[in-house]
């Protein structure tokens, strides 16, 4: 029996969550995490009294009417749900345990309750990423990478992930990325090398986007960053947040997650190193050597695009409050490192 689709978390209630998890879950309570940070959904602890687990996570449309619309338009909510369902079993990086997911495709509204896996170590992306979680993370990426290389199309063609290449994205994007642009050059201070780039994003993001998705393609986790990534107590990553997944190079997971999780000087130390352990990962995981041939020439493009993400988050955001404000700081400062040490205004 289907049950509706809560329209805010005032409609989560003891009765609601009894009927999604199919069992009596006594009396409930509700608090927000990761307010400001997870900008496009509302994400919530509900404590359960009764049956089931002590405590799960819901995540809800976003609060902010701007994140709403741009998850909306590049179908995120929808890729979300459709991965739980259709995909975690195969992920070979432990996911959350999903325990109901709906979305109505029309308009975008969805419920996802996962396991709460807060209690493992995650590493505060304002901190940035440390040189063994960033090898560990690479060498689990290698392993995702490599279970769906060249092996996307059918789940681009039944709409559960995005192609790079699509066209909601030169639609949207230029948008999207002018506000946020907008609004970053009224209340921040920008380094020189993003004012170098950041004028004619828009144009170039399209061509970006079709080098990015070249001939050898897998499933991109999408947003594969500190905040995302959590670690158990072997070390071993746990994977969040699925609203981002779509069909293209590897190497735009990988140049996201070096240029915008780690400190400029961690990244600049190690860049090539690390994209070296990638290509080491994903051959010896069955990916034929010639395949990997132009992993640099896309990892530049991908760290190039990857201005979106602070950019479009700051669109979002309210930079008045620290954490938030220090976040889109730290990704701008990092980004501008890959621009000088990547020499990445010559792809402009």
């Amino acid at each position: 029996m289907s049950i509706p689709i809560p329209s805010t978390i005032d409609d989560v209630t003891a009765d609601w969550m009894s009927s999604a998890m199919g069992t009596d879950v006594g009396e409930i309570s509700t608090s927000q995490i990761g307010e400001g940070i997870g900008v496009s959904s509302a994400v919530y602890r509900i404590a359960l009294s009764g049956g089931g687990p002590d405590s799960v996570v819901l995540k809800l449309p976003a609060l902010a009417e701007e994140a709403v619309f741009t998850s909306t338009m590049l179908r995120m909510y929808i890729r979300e749900v459709r991965f739980f369902k259709e995909l975690a079993a195969k992920s070979p990086i432990r996911v959350p345990g999903s325990f109901y997911g709906d979305v109505d495709e029309e308009t975008s509204q969805f419920v996802q309750i996962m396991e709460d896996m807060g209690d493992l170590r995650i590493v505060d992306q304002n901190e940035g990423m440390t040189l063994a979680d960033s090898q560990q993370a690479i060498d689990e990426l290698a392993r995702w990478h490599a279970t769906w290389w060249n092996d996307c199309d059918d789940l681009v063609a039944n709409g559960s992930i995005v192609a790079l290449t699509d066209p909601i994205y030169p639609a949207i994007l230029p948008v999207v990325f002018g506000e946020g642009w907008e609004k970053l050059n009224a209340e921040m201070d920008l380094a020189a090398p993003i004012l170098a780039v950041g004028p004619g994003w828009s144009e170039r993001m399209p061509s970006l986007l079709a080098g990015i998705n070249g001939s050898h393609n897998t499933m991109c986790h999408g947003d594969y960053r500190a905040d995302n990534l959590l670690f158990d107590a072997d070390g071993n990553v746990v994977l969040l947040d699925f609203q981002l997944t779509g069909q293209g190079s590897g190497t735009y997971d990988l140049a996201y997650m070096i240029t915008q999780s780690l400190t400029p000087e961690l990244a600049g130390e190690h860049e090539a190193g690390l994209l070296e352990r990638y290509k080491s990962g994903l051959i010896a995981n069955g990916v034929a050597e010639s395949e990997t041939e132009d992993l640099w020439d896309r990892y530049r493009e991908a760290a190039l695009f990857c201005l979106a993400y602070p950019v479009i988050a700051a669109r979002g955001m309210d930079l008045s409050d620290e954490r938030q404000f220090q976040l889109i700081d730290n990704m701008n400062t990092r980004f501008a490192r890959a621009v000088d040490q990547l020499d990445l205004a010559d792809l402009m």
